[in-house]
């Protein structure tokens, strides 16, 4: 058998309740019952679970490959046993997500597994597999399971909206907001209004979609949307920091501290992602979200 690489790919990895609604199952789970829960997803096994929240997103990005070139893989990284795991990737097949690969764990820690897929995402349920994800330096977020799911507005285009400070950036800025408030925090950012920002934990994966979208697929695009808190002076480090990159971003909200979710009601993103637990919660009422739990604002007093 030839070898096979994942190196020119985008890789998702992604756990599998941030891809299916296994909510009623993992309360069995929750619940202490591990074997229960393995005998119920035994019993619905031939009951295809419904789209979870990272669903629209997953579908999106596959919708990149085609018969000339494989441009995503997505693997499922689950704390499931093998058994569930079998559900998983029926529950794909019948929802027409094609997935070839799986990790699953029963109950340890998947995130170990993400540094030989060279993955550019891990999206989990598991606030602890995302701590440990990150602070392995792998973009990844806890997936609001409460959250709207998608829009089906537009089939063709997957729409991603980032955070800026602590998740495209890094959290030098926040760290100056946090220690001295808002007033010293728009000298700062104006003073240094030329020097790029250091890139936070999201960088790798902007960059994995500016390839995708460099990569002309007449059937689908990528559209991309910076939301943040920042406004003017301080947008302009924001958007000379992704010049620097050579990334574009198709939208860029600067909302002065202005709650996100009716901006990201409006762009309609299949995944939106923030480290500031009240802003993700808020966007959470509107659109598919995850917690990136980096930066000085989630540091632990």
């Amino acid at each position: 058998m030839a070898s096979v690489s994942l190196d020119d790919k985008l890789v998702v990895a992604i756990s599998s309740r941030a891809l299916f609604d296994f909510e009623e199952e993992n309360r069995v789970f929750e619940s202490g019952d591990a074997a229960g829960y393995m005998q119920l997803q035994l019993q619905r096994l031939d009951r295809p679970a419904s789209p979870g929240i990272a669903f629209s997103l997953i579908r999106k990005l596959l919708a990149f490959n085609d018969t000339t070139s494989q441009r995503v893989e997505v693997v499922v990284l689950s704390r499931n046993d093998p058994v569930s795991g079998m559900r998983v990737f029926r529950s794909a097949k019948a929802n027409n997500i094609h997935l070839q690969r799986g990790v699953f764990t029963q109950g340890r820690s998947p995130f170990g597994y993400l540094r030989p897929l060279r993955a550019h995402l891990f999206l989990s349920a598991n606030a602890d597999d995302v701590r440990q994800a990150l602070a392995a330096g792998f973009p990844a977020a806890r997936v609001l399971t409460e959250s709207v799911l998608a829009s089906a507005n537009y089939p063709n285009e997957v729409r991603i909206a980032f955070d800026g400070d602590a998740v495209l950036f890094s959290d030098e800025a926040e760290q100056v907001f946090q220690a001295r408030g808002l007033e010293a925090f728009q000298e700062h950012e104006s003073s240094k209004a030329t020097q790029p920002l250091p890139g936070g934990p999201f960088k790798p994966l902007l960059t994995a979609l500016h390839r995708l979208q460099q990569a002309a697929n007449p059937q689908m695009r990528v559209r991309t949307a910076l939301v943040t808190a920042r406004s003017a002076p301080a947008h302009e480090r924001a958007i000379r920091t992704l010049m620097d990159w050579k990334i574009n971003v198709d939208e860029a909200m600067f909302l002065g501290g202005l709650p996100k979710g009716e901006f990201l009601r409006e762009f309609e993103p299949d995944f939106f992602f923030d480290d500031q637990t009240r802003h993700v919660t808020h966007a959470a009422m509107h659109v598919p979200s995850g917690h990136v739990s980096a930066g000085i604002a989630n540091s632990v007093v």
